[in-house]
């Protein structure tokens, strides 16, 4: 029992402890101040028709790290190749090839780079099958397409085809424009290359020759 002459003084001391405490708590627990974010994946990809949901995760200045699940805006560069839900980070691939995706959070912004890509790859085509290059001369076209679930869709070295020509002598380029891939050459005369056409994650190829005069 407290006597009459202690009780007050032991109140008023255990108030000094609770007023300290709560001025404690307020110092050693200051909310933690994001500085930075990230899209995850760092490089998504989707396939043509079909959707995938991103995540933003925040670094904060304690050095935590956790994911964001509100107050994120998302944006895509290309929406003809990708669109992303403004406020929900659903990316749905609408044709083959790459956009860049803009998330933005608390003044804070990231962005990662999107892949659409052809499902169901079964065989490639290229027309025509062979082609004559002057040295110096105009850029000569080849037209590979890809078979995709069905449909018949332009394969560029742009839209996530890969062209591998053999020798790898450099003489030789070709550029992606439009729907085809311009071809032209500096030197090496009455040598022949190959032109291969290939998807990644399918066995489909197309082969092609360009010769040079």
């Amino acid at each position: 029992m407290f006597s009459g002459r202690k009780l007050p003084l032991t109140l008023a001391f255990g108030g000094l402890l609770l007023l300290a405490f709560g001025a404690g708590c307020r110092g050693f627990f200051v909310k933690a101040t994001l500085t930075s974010i990230a899209i995850n994946p760092t490089a998504p990809q989707v396939d043509v028709g079909q959707n995938t949901t991103l995540q933003v995760f925040g670094t904060y200045d304690d050095g935590t790290r956790s994911q964001l699940t509100s107050g994120i805006g998302w944006s895509s560069a290309t929406p003809s190749v990708a669109t992303i839900g403004a406020t929900t980070g659903v990316l749905a691939g609408i044709t083959p090839g790459n956009s860049t995706i803009t998330a933005s959070a608390q003044a804070l912004s990231t962005t990662a780079s999107a892949t659409v890509l052809l499902a169901n790859v079964t065989s490639i085509t290229v027309t025509p099958a062979s082609q004559n290059a002057v040295i110096g001369g105009s850029a000569v076209q080849f037209s590979f397409t890809a078979l995709a679930g069905g449909t018949s869709v332009p394969l560029t070295s742009n839209n996530g085809g890969v062209l591998t020509i053999t020798p790898s002598d450099t003489f030789v380029t070709c550029t992606a424009s439009g729907d085809q891939e311009d071809c032209s050459a500096t030197t090496g005369a009455g040598t022949s290359y190959q032109l291969i056409m290939t998807y990644p994650g399918t066995t489909a190829s197309a082969t092609a020759t360009l010769t040079v005069s």
